[in-house]
Formats: structure tokens, C-alpha cells, sequence
């Protein structure tokens, strides 16, 4: 069985005598835990119910875990009606709307929630503030899955700002009762310019008393930022589809060090590091450590290159699993 795992200490190479090339890892890097828990759920719910589980959206938005989890029975579905009724079934780390929910209630389905608790946070600003009778400005990509969970919290109070444009252009019919959340996988950076048109033109602006980027997210934007300014080139190991993915390369761009997204080792394209000292690497909080560890061996391996971890934070951080998937032991 496929267990999730957070990034484990790769072993450190001394610097090899004219070694040409140094391979700089990003720690932390890789699975966050919202990630560790979705996919355990899966996998528990795989031992305990038996294969098939029908999972609502990719567990996460790496096509590596996917397959994996299908491997041991898992089916991916994007709409419910593809599932049997009364079906064992799992709602994906990026959380689902009301309306899927009430769905999964008239289909009899017995569900497993594993939306990340920091997506379900969101969910309950959105709620708190639909009873406030806000209007709810969602800044995120209208197009991501979270958003469309969250987004349908409150449909109808609801508007998704994704861009400095649209913070400049929102019409509301009470400018005095606004309210902000946010995707939790986006930048601090592209946000906060966002969050200043808004405030500025919304003096009222509500807000959460915590921040709802994800602090996994931010971590992982932290370490790339360090690692882009002494790299010469760096390497984010992750899906297209991973938005906190996308947003390690746009940050490493933004510091002005040419940054590529690859799925694995195999996508990797060597003209992009024939002048490059340093390679800088690090991974999505969807990407498993072990597409890591290849990626490393391999370029290892190519340039006869030193391996060194740059830390920039520490996370203990770890979500609890459901009550109905905590072993004895857990839940004693």
C-alpha cells in the first residue's frame, strides 16, 4: 500500500573536486499535510470498504497519487451521477459545494470527507459572512475547483475577483457590507496587491482574523524565493493542473530566475540547464517526494553533481482523519 509521505532528508553529498554543477533543494518542499490526509483517507477507506471507492475530482491535482490510488481501486469521477448509488465515496482535498453534498445525500452515497480543514475554513467564512448579508468577494482562479466549492457556499452573494481588473472594476449594491476571503492556494504576492485596490475602495472591507492563504503555500513560495536568488535555474516538480504548483514557478520567475514545471524526470529538457552552476529544485504541495528523489538521482548522476538542502521553514503541522477511518489506537 501507497503511504503518503512528507519530505524526507535527502542525504547530502561533500562537494566532489570540480564538480561543475550543485544541485540546491527547497525544504519544505512536496506533500503538505492537507495532502498526507486526503490521500491516507483514500487508502483507508480503500482497507476498510474495499475497492472500488469513487473519489469526487483527483484527490489532489497530481496525475503520479492518481495513479496509484487507482491502482489499488480507486475510481476518479468529476460528477456524481457516475457513481452507484449507496457507493463508498470520498470528496477530494479541495472541498465541494453544498450542492454536491446535498446530491450525495439523494444518491444514499456514504462519504468520506477529505477536503483539506484549511479549505473548509474558507467554507465557514463564507457562510458566516452570507448570514451577514455581504456581498462576498472570492479573490481566486474562477476556473479551480476550490473556487467552485467555495463559491457555492453562496452563489448568489458571491463575486470572484481573479486579477487587479476586476478589484477596479467590481460594482456592489452596498459598498459598506463587503466581505474578503481567498483561494488558500495562491500568492501572498499576486494578492496583495489585489487586496489593496479593494481595501482602498471598500473602506469597509471585512476580513478573517487569519490570513486564508495556506501556510504550506506560503512556505513553499518562501523557500522558492530563497532558492531562486542563488540559483541559476530552477526546477518545480508538479502537475499543470496544481495552481500552488504554477505559483512556485511564477515566483521564482518574479525574482528573475528562469523557473520550468515538470511532471518527472522525464519531462526534463538539459538545454535549460547548460549554463547553470546551480539547480534549484523543489515540488508542489500535491507532488510526492519520491518524483523528487528521481529527479535528483538523475541529475546527479548526468553532472556528477553536489546535493545541499536549503531550509527555510519547519512543519509539524499534521490534520487528524476522520473519526470513522482513526484506528483504535488513534482515536484512544
Amino acid at each position: 500500500m501507497m503511504k503518503a509521505r512528507l519530505p524526507v532528508q535527502i542525504k547530502v553529498d561533500t562537494m566532489k573536486p570540480g564538480c561543475r554543477k550543485e544541485i540546491l533543494l527547497a525544504r519544505p518542499r512536496g506533500f503538505c499535510a492537507g495532502v498526507v490526509r486526503a490521500v491516507e483517507i483514500v487508502e483507508r477507506a480503500l482497507e476498510n470498504c474495499g475497492a472500488p471507492v469513487y473519489v469526487k475530482h483527483a484527490i489532489v491535482h497530481n496525475r503520479h497519487v492518481v495513479r496509484r490510488l487507482e491502482d489499488l481501486g480507486a475510481v476518479f469521477v468529476e460528477e456524481l451521477d457516475q457513481v452507484p448509488r449507496g457507493a463508498n465515496t470520498v470528496f477530494s482535498a479541495h472541498g465541494v459545494s453544498p450542492a454536491v453534498r446535498d446530491q450525495a445525500a439523494r444518491l444514499g452515497l456514504n462519504v468520506v470527507d477529505a477536503t483539506c480543514p484549511l479549505v473548509t475554513k474558507v467554507h465557514a467564512e463564507a457562510r458566516r459572512y452570507a448570514g451577514l448579508r455581504a456581498t462576498i468577494f472570492l479573490v481566486g482562479h474562477r476556473g479551480h475547483v476550490e473556487v467552485q466549492g467555495t463559491f457555492g457556499e453562496a452563489p448568489e452573494q458571491t463575486l470572484i475577483i481573479e486579477d487587479v481588473a476586476d478589484a477596479e472594476n467590481v460594482q456592489v449594491a452596498d459598498p459598506a457590507n463587503v466581505a474578503l476571503i481567498t483561494q488558500t492556494t495562491l500568492s501572498l504576492d499576486d494578492t496583495a496587491e489585489i487586496v489593496a485596490v479593494l481595501k482602498r475602495r471598500f473602506p469597509h472591507l471585512q476580513q478573517p482574523g487569519k490570513e486564508d492563504i495556506c501556510f504550506a503555500t506560503q512556505n513553499r513560495q518562501n523557500a522558492v524565493k530563497a532558492l531562486a536568488e542563488v540559483a541559476d535555474v530552477v526546477l518545480v516538480v508538479g502537475a499543470a493542473e496544481s495552481s500552488n504548483s504554477q505559483r512556485l514557478v511564477e515566483v521564482s520567475r518574479a525574482v528573475g530566475t528562469p523557473a520550468h514545471l515538470i511532471e518527472s524526470v522525464l519531462q526534463l529538457d538539459p538545454a535549460w540547464l547548460e549554463d547553470a552552476t546551480t539547480i534549484g529544485v523543489t515540488a508542489g504541495a500535491s507532488a510526492p517526494e519520491d518524483i523528487v528523489e528521481e529527479l535528483v538521482a538523475a541529475l546527479s548522476q548526468r553532472y556528477a553533481a553536489s546535493v545541499r538542502e536549503m531550509q527555510v521553514a519547519s512543519e509539524d503541522v499534521v490534520f487528524s482523519l476522520p473519526p470513522s477511518l482513526q484506528s483504535p489506537q488513534s482515536t484512544a
